[in-house]
């Protein structure tokens, strides 16, 4: 394999989860007796660019599918990032009337239906045909198509051009992040502005979050590298914020080469500073992470076999893709979790890859009254902590798995 981005051949391994189906890939109740594939899930470093990356396993238009099950729309602290994002955005960069925005991977509408509420021009690219029909049901225009050069020279030619380029963790999800950055080159204005939010690679190392690793994430991303890709297409990074989102995120502002009219900031050389003083320029910055994973396998499995022998049941909340790479890495089956509880329609009444363990409703949840529920996507904790404090009602408790399992 080489790396998707500088072609340098890849040796070293960051990360091995071994095999698992795509974490979306949910089952309904007549396949769980059908084989199921499943694809490796193993992570590179790149010695010279040192993007970290999984090959394309399984290809992308198979992951992102017309029946993908992830709907943005069903968290209210994303929704509320969104909003927040919208309302900073247009008074920053002047958005009114006059104004294209153009979201890419805009999923359900989540984020540009706030646009259309100020009566700013909003056009969404979305590949999955289902959330794409959510999003124009919330007055978001959207086209059903993933996004390269070729779409955007299509657009670019019908004089369709963005003043706000935007992207929301769909950097990551790109298998060919060169005609991807290229295509935005394309199809931004001479003084728009792309701003993409994608996990920061620093985070995912610090706090263990190897769960966020799975088929849909081809690449996790650095500053570093980020700026290298950009910059390869003619693109220049001038400013950067972290963010808590995802357990700790970067959103990145990128200009043409050309455009002399925004100041490159001061947190741009802070960000590459920090990142350098952590060692992530350095093949030694990776090495051990096979381990830290391996612990919170070993803790999760030991927690979940003294509840079974102690008889108390333990259910999850959050049908997430991390959840699956999380159960599946450690061998997880409906054995020692009884159901998980999603908010989703889409998933409920349908089976986890791999584990095979049933998406409910969160009324089962109230009727059932487990000892234990297991927050899978943990980077929402305190929205479902709340959502669901009534299980302290019947003595019941939070686990958090990651970045080592703890009971709250």
């Amino acid at each position: 394999m080489n790396c998707r981005f500088c072609q340098t051949t890849l040796n070293h391994v960051f990360i091995d989860l071994i095999n698992s189906p795509a974490s979306n890939s949910f089952l309904t109740e007549a396949q769980l007796n059908d084989p199921e594939i499943y694809y490796p899930l193993k992570v590179y470093t790149c010695p010279t660019c040192f993007l970290v990356q999984v090959d394309e396993y399984k290809k992308s238009d198979a992951i992102f599918s017309n029946n993908y099950a992830y709907f943005s729309s069903f968290s209210s602290s994303w929704l509320a990032h969104s909003k927040h994002y919208v309302d900073l955005m247009t008074e920053r960069f002047n958005l009114t009337s006059d104004s294209q925005v153009i979201e890419l991977a805009s999923n359900d509408g989540y984020l540009l239906q706030y646009f259309v509420q100020k009566q700013i021009p909003a056009l969404g690219i979305e590949p999955t045909a289902n959330t794409a029909a959510a999003a124009v049901e919330k007055g978001v225009p959207t086209i059903t198509r993933f996004f390269g050069r070729a779409l955007a020279q299509e657009l670019a030619q019908q004089e369709t051009k963005a003043d706000l380029l935007l992207g929301n963790n769909v950097l990551a999800h790109v298998p060919d992040i060169v005609d991807f950055v290229a295509g935005m080159a394309i199809v931004l204005k001479p003084t728009g502005v792309i701003t993409m939010e994608f996990p920061h690679l620093l985070r995912l190392v610090e706090h263990n979050q190897f769960d966020t690793i799975y088929h849909e994430h081809f690449s996790y991303l650095s500053f570093y590298t980020v700026q290298q890709i950009f910059e390869a297409q003619g693109l220049v990074l001038f400013d950067v914020d972290e963010l808590p989102t995802h357990g700790g995120s970067l959103r990145i502002y990128a200009k043409h080469r050309t455009d002399n009219s925004k100041p490159i900031s001061a947190n741009v050389a802070d960000m590459l500073e920090k990142e350098e003083q952590a060692g992530l320029k350095t093949l030694d910055y990776y090495v051990g992470f096979q381990q830290k994973a391996f612990q919170v396998k070993v803790d999760l499995l030991d927690f979940l076999t003294a509840r079974k022998r102690a008889g108390e049941k333990v259910a999850a909340y959050g049908a997430a893709a991390k959840g699956n790479t999380l159960l599946n890495y450690c061998g997880i089956k409906n054995d020692l979790i009884d159901y998980v509880v999603d908010a989703n329609p889409a998933k409920q009444g349908k089976f986890l890859p791999a584990s095979h363990i049933p998406v409910v409703q969160e009324q089962h949840l109230k009727n059932d009254q487990p000892a234990y529920v297991l927050i899978l996507p943990w980077n929402l904790t305190n929205e479902i902590t709340q959502q669901l404090a009534y299980i302290r009602d019947w003595g019941g408790q939070f686990v958090i798995p990651i970045p080592n399992v703890r009971v709250l």
